[in-house]
């Protein structure tokens, strides 16, 4: 762990922490006889019961302007339910009524560079390495007044909940991570990995040109590759053209571009950082492990689940910790099974 004021000298310390009782969510088994592998036929509720967010609000957090939903008691305990790519806060759109239904204060915010969040300033670097994405959220919960909460995520989402949960527990009272631990290590992705798996990974390689940045500049370039990239990582998904298009918007940001093409051409060492995050980057390179109590939610169906049921990364949990693998899912956990997910932060919770 390292302390608060190596994590980020220019964020304050939040305020207020959550201190309620937690129910479950509504028709949800108790935590107790929760199974550690649920199935398609346990995630029924994967309907779109939502078709959006009753209202987004807007924050000033750190280096930005922060679009967030927000459902639930204003008092209840905090959960921050975080988006990964080519997705938004529409992940959620199921997720986040069951658990505020449930008693949580639910917040799930823009990630930089998508839908209404937005820069403070022209001059910043519309960096996407993953320790500042991580000082966002921490950024927005001491806006929030948000002292600890569950975090959950998926994709990038689960990535930046991981790095919160392993530098700062003090902030993290519980993690549910979809796809086990991501946390990045630079030097461990120069190596090549089996071509099958490498496969599965083309429009890394693809933003990795100019031919990918243009086209990810090109509104409707980007749209049919967004979209192709829904239809190859969830097979068994029937999502309907209005729900892809409704998440599509959130692309129409002005860094969005930019902010896409930054992380995975720094993920695969082909663009730089910025020297303010280096001591975090070191810090994370040493794969720390996460003590915090933790849930893995592995997608069976999702080309980019590790094989092993976990196995892989199990050993960089250290708390209290199960792992379920949800069968017939795909890479968006949340939105193709979002009563499982609501059960695992529920069940989280109370571990």
């Amino acid at each position: 762990m390292i302390n608060r004021r190596g994590f980020s000298t220019a964020v304050g310390l939040g305020t207020g922490a959550a201190a309620v009782s937690l129910t479950g969510v509504q028709g949800a088994r108790a935590a107790s006889a929760a199974p550690r592998q649920a199935s398609t036929a346990s995630t029924a509720a994967a309907s779109a019961a939502h078709a959006t967010f009753p209202h987004l609000k807007q924050i000033r957090a750190g280096l930005l302007d922060v679009g967030y939903a927000e459902l639930g008691p204003a008092h209840g305990p905090a959960v921050i339910c975080l988006h990964g790519w080519p997705y938004d806060i529409h992940s959620y759109v199921d997720v986040a009524p069951m658990l505020a239904e449930a008693g949580y204060r639910v917040v799930v915010p823009y990630l930089r560079g998508h839908g209404t969040t937005r820069f403070l300033s022209g001059r910043t670097v519309r960096n996407a390495q993953q320790s500042a994405i991580a000082l966002d959220i921490i950024a927005l919960m001491d806006a929030l007044k948000i002292e600890k909460a569950v975090l959950a995520g998926f994709d990038w989402g689960s990535r930046t909940a991981d790095i919160i949960a392993a530098l700062r527990p003090d902030r993290c009272k519980a993690l549910v991570s979809v796809s086990g631990y991501l946390i990045t290590n630079l030097e461990a992705n120069l190596k090549p990995l089996p071509a099958g798996v490498e496969h599965t990974w083309w429009y890394q390689y693809y933003f990795a040109t100019e031919r990918g940045r243009l086209a990810m500049e090109d509104k409707t370039l980007r749209h049919d590759l967004t979209r192709l990239v829904w239809d190859t990582v969830s097979p068994t998904w029937d999502f309907d053209d209005a729900t892809f298009e409704r998440t599509a918007a959130a692309f129409d940001n002005p860094d969005y571009a930019a902010v896409v093409i930054h992380n995975y051409r720094w993920r695969l060492g082909l663009a730089d950082g910025e020297r303010r995050y280096d001591a975090l980057e070191k810090r994370l390179a040493t794969r720390p492990v996460i003590g915090v109590p933790t849930i893995t939610l592995d997608p069976e169906r999702d080309p980019f689940t590790a094989p092993g049921n976990g196995s892989s990364y199990r050993d960089r949990f250290t708390g209290a910790y199960e792992h379920r693998t949800l069968k017939g899912i795909g890479h968006n956990l949340p939105q193709e099974a979002p009563a499982a997910f609501a059960q695992a932060v529920v069940d989280v919770s109370r571990m």
